[in-house]
């Protein structure tokens, strides 16, 4: 899979991010991370940052975080 989402449950603005990608057909990976920071290693190591959520592109070399900017790249650069 070339899209890994960083995602927490119930956070609503990682919710966006996964209708964002649902809506667009973008085949993607959801990795759920811990509700504390401290749980969030991996977040961590790929993003530089322990908020979620974060989309990493492999194919791209792309990894961000904040929704919006997140939102503005599936619509752009992914979506069908």
């Amino acid at each position: 899979m070339s899209i890994t989402l960083y995602a927490l449950d119930g956070c609503p603005y990682c919710e966006k991010v996964h209708d964002a990608l649902e809506d667009g057909g973008v085949e993607y990976e959801t990795e759920w991370v811990g509700a504390l920071h401290s749980e969030r290693d991996e977040v961590k190591r790929v993003s530089g940052q322990r908020a979620v959520p974060v989309l990493v592109d492999h194919d791209r070399g792309v990894t961000m975080g904040e929704s919006e900017n997140i939102l503005q790249y599936v619509e752009k650069t992914l979506a069908a």
